[in-house]
């Protein structure tokens, strides 16, 4: 057990609060695969769905080694983010503005795990827990590898929600357009 105030805890309570994040990611992303339209960003979360049940293992792993347990701290970081994108697939948007909507709850998230993994896998270095290392580095590259895809489908898809907004803007004003002649046609008569 690690001495109370020490960086030892700290680097165990960052690690609890990493494993009660993943576990509610594991939650959250089959609805996020669900309230996309676009296939391929279905298919990134459904991926990384599978990559977050890896960390969890992973996790777990450390756990094991430091003969502790991973449960005992909600991180509310997490919850907020979770709780945030699910308020966005609240949303009343189309496909393509969901689906960037969804991009950037996503990358959000991720940006959240880069900075946690990267904080724990200093202090596991510093405190010369060589064998979590290269677990915590793994996690963290593949935190940065979806963090990069995401980036590449909102390269794609932010175009078409632009033009999805264009679309329906030049609706509205063909509607309006369309009001003022009968007006002005009224005004003729």
């Amino acid at each position: 057990m690690a001495k109370k105030g020490s960086l030892r805890q700290l680097y165990v309570d960052e690690l609890r609060d990493l494993y009660n994040a993943e576990t509610q990611l594991v939650r959250a992303l089959p609805k996020m695969a669900k309230a996309s339209s676009n296939a391929e960003l279905r298919q990134a979360f459904e991926e990384h769905l599978r990559e977050t049940s890896e960390h969890v293992s992973r996790l777990e792993q450390i756990f094991d080694m430091l003969e502790d347990k991973p449960t005992g701290k909600k991180c509310l970081g997490m919850e907020g983010l979770v709780k945030e994108g699910a308020e966005t697939m609240q949303e009343k948007y189309g496909d393509e503005v969901m689906d960037a909507a969804i991009i950037g709850a996503a990358q959000r998230v991720e940006h959240y795990e880069i900075a946690g993994y990267g904080t724990v896998r200093a202090m596991a270095e510093l405190l010369g827990e060589n064998e979590h290392v290269p677990l915590l580095e793994q996690t963290l590259e593949e935190e940065k590898q979806a963090d990069e895809k995401l980036n590449q489908l909102a390269g794609q898809i932010n175009p078409q929600a632009d033009q999805e907004e264009g679309s329906e803007e030049g609706e509205m004003q063909g509607r309006q357009s369309q009001g003022g002649k009968k007006t002005n046609s009224k005004r003729a008569a």
